[in-house]
């Protein structure tokens, strides 16, 4: 699995996405504090699937982006930019092939966050992907 993080994490360097949060990309959870915008992924799902001479990994990613923008301008851009990197792209994984890299979903929702003594309404995308990896 450490592979398949650092493989996407390496895909966002000097990507339009990275360049849209200012470089802001975390695995599991920003850090206190965490300048807007920024973007969260993670492992939702894992769940191996084996053949008789093949194994697989079938596997759900989210990708959360998050804007404090009043305006949709910032979060449909970064939305632009993940699809353009991740719809459907190759990677490089070590010691794993891609054999796929499918969006799956979208839900889109305002969150209120509480930041230092205030409370700021954020505009949030969940974007999961699907991906299936064999182990090589």
């Amino acid at each position: 699995m450490k592979n398949l993080l650092t493989a996407i994490m390496t895909k966002t360097v000097n990507s339009a996405l990275s360049s849209d949060v200012g470089g802001r990309i975390y695995l599991d959870q920003a850090p206190d504090g965490a300048e807007f915008p920024y973007i969260i992924y993670f492992i939702v799902t894992n769940v191996p699937e084996k053949t008789f001479s093949e194994d697989y990994e079938n596997i759900l990613i989210q990708f959360s982006l998050f804007s404090s923008s009043s305006s949709a301008t910032e979060i449909t851009t970064m939305y632009t930019d993940l699809k353009a990197l991740f719809d459907e792209c190759s990677m490089t994984i070590t010691d794993n092939t891609l054999i796929w890299f499918r969006r799956e979903n979208l839900t889109t929702m305002i969150d209120d966050i509480t930041v230092a003594d205030a409370t700021v309404s954020v505009k949030h995308y969940a974007v999961d992907y699907s991906l299936i990896v064999q182990k090589t």
